[in-house]
């Protein structure tokens, strides 16, 4: 892994403050006269360019002004909102969540904020370890670049902002700039997941967690590059454990760590301010061994938006997203399979696609989420496979597991290396010889097969009636709505207990 031009460090070690990380093809170097101007943002380019990337986030951080983003960038963090409590809700009562909560509870630490669908409450970073289980064990959390980076933000600053009484139009703020951390990490780093191997949810998403409950708590800029590389240390996670429990840990760990990491380097904890692009052992060369790294999305942050020029998927299906465009494909020739014999049945998908999907049928609730023969085999039969499918009873149904059987999962040669979508070719074989087949380029819930706002509605109700009653989840999604028109969260914490 190299970075372009890198600027010489003192003999300490450390980059003097005046230095840039960004390359000469970088659209502010190199010009000077330009670089003596404003950029879209007001603000001066010299200044802007002559920082090291850690200050160029502090600056992204601490002079973030909700009232300045674009209404799409509001309209987006609304649904994120509601999107992200309603699997939060739903995933409170799972079996690794509920051992997360006892493990908690074990603890008693003081009782400072509620974590999301239960009855006690806890320190916020223990209330996030729990809420961040809780909004990926079924992995129905929204997605964006390389998965669910995202994943652990909203878990982490509900409680932080419990316990310091923060504003929602405050939490609104600091997701916004979490999320546009966390999509410069992706882009700057596109292979991370798919060749390095890690699951972004514990590593981009530790330090865009970090970076968002900094804004929360209004840590001053010169405590940022500190909790920057606090958070950068405490990421990881491995693709390795998908199918367990192990994977929505990942979340939980991410949404403590970045409260952690805050917390520290805010009260004076030091960690190096060059932790992202050190070489040999910075954040970029550690995760990114061998891969094509390039810090030049960070040069527009706070410019342009991601979460309105590129916004994110809503799942339509609790399991793996990368297997969501063969459930549509499946979906699409269901009236043709229903009451037909079927003799085989075959899931062309990107060899990255092939590589997180299991082919066998699976042991577990967990591993069903990532089992292609199990998720075919239930769509053919039974329809979109939502919260009922992914139960232990499902599991033992022995009309899945006989088509199941027929199921097999290739490469397909036309999109094998396609990485940034996820296509699926399904090939239906019926047993008087008829072929059907059906592509799939897009799952429904990317920007460009959006769900309908009554898909989203009916999603919300559906996960969060799991946990709470009627008439608060009615509540809960109101608020959720007008988030960052909301004067207070005191009305709120109420309806996200569970009686």
């Amino acid at each position: 892994m190299t970075i372009a031009n890198e600027p010489a460090a003192d003999e300490s070690g450390r980059m003097p403050r005046g230095q840039s990380v960004f390359s000469e093809n970088t659209k502010f170097e190199g010009d000077p006269e330009a670089r003596q101007g404003a950029d879209s943002c007001g603000r001066h380019l010299f200044d802007r360019t002559a920082m090291r990337l850690a200050y160029t986030i502090a600056d992204f951080v601490t002079g973030f002004n909700l009232e300045e983003v674009p209404p799409m960038a509001r309209e987006r963090a609304r649904l994120a909102f509601i999107d992200t409590l309603a699997v939060m809700l739903a995933g409170s009562g799972e079996l690794g969540t509920q051992i997360v909560c006892e493990v908690v509870r074990q603890e008693g630490a003081a009782p400072a904020a509620s974590p999301v669908g239960q009855s006690f409450r806890t320190s916020p970073q223990l209330a996030a370890l729990a809420n961040g289980v809780a909004s990926h064990i079924m992995d129905y959390d929204l997605s964006s670049r390389i998965g669910q980076p995202t994943a652990p933000i909203i878990p982490a600053l509900l409680p932080l902002a419990e316990d310091i009484g923060a504003t929602p139009a405050e939490v609104t703020a600091a997701f916004i700039i979490g999320f546009e951390i966390a999509m410069r990490l992706a882009r700057a780093a596109p292979e991370h997941s798919t060749v390095g191997g890690w699951h972004a949810v514990g590593t981009i998403g530790t330090i865009s967690t970090a970076m968002a409950c900094a804004h929360l708590i209004k840590a001053p800029p010169e405590k940022i590059a500190e909790i920057l590389g606090i958070g950068a240390s405490l990421a990881g996670g491995l693709s390795a454990n998908f199918g367990t429990m192990t994977k929505p840990l990942h979340s939980g760990t991410s949404a403590r760590n970045g409260i952690l990491a805050t917390l520290l380097g805010n009260a004076g904890f030091t960690a190096s301010e060059r932790v992202l692009e050190e070489p040999l052992s910075g954040y970029f060369h550690a995760f990114n061994r061998g891969m094509s790294v390039s810090i030049q999305p960070f040069s527009d942050l706070g410019c342009r938006y991601d979460i309105v020029d590129c916004g994110f998927k809503l799942k339509r299906y609790p399991c793996g997203g990368l297997g969501h465009t063969a459930i549509d494909a499946t979906l699409a020739m269901r009236d043709e399979i229903k009451g037909a014999e079927v003799a085989a049945i075959r899931a062309s998908l990107t060899r990255h696609a092939a590589s997180r999907i299991d082919s066998a049928y699976p042991t577990s609730v967990e591993s069903a989420k990532f089992s292609m023969p199990y998720v075919a085999a239930y769509t053919a039969l039974y329809g979109p496979p939502l919260i009922e499918a992914f139960t232990e009873a499902r599991l033992h149904d022995e009309a899945i597991k006989a088509l199941a059987g027929k199921v097999t999962v290739a490469i397909d040669p036309e999109f094998a290396n396609v990485l940034q979508d996820s296509p699926s070719r399904v090939t239906v074989t019926l047993a008087d010889g008829r072929i059907l087949e059906h592509v799939r380029h897009y799952a429904s819930g990317t920007p460009q097969v959006p769900l309908t706002p009554q898909q989203v509605e009916e999603k919300f109700f559906c996960c969060a009636e799991r946990a709470v009653s009627s008439r608060s989840a009615q509540r809960i999604f109101a608020f959720l709505g007008r988030i960052d028109e909301e004067p207070s969260f005191a009305d709120f914490w109420p309806l996200l207990r569970c009686a």
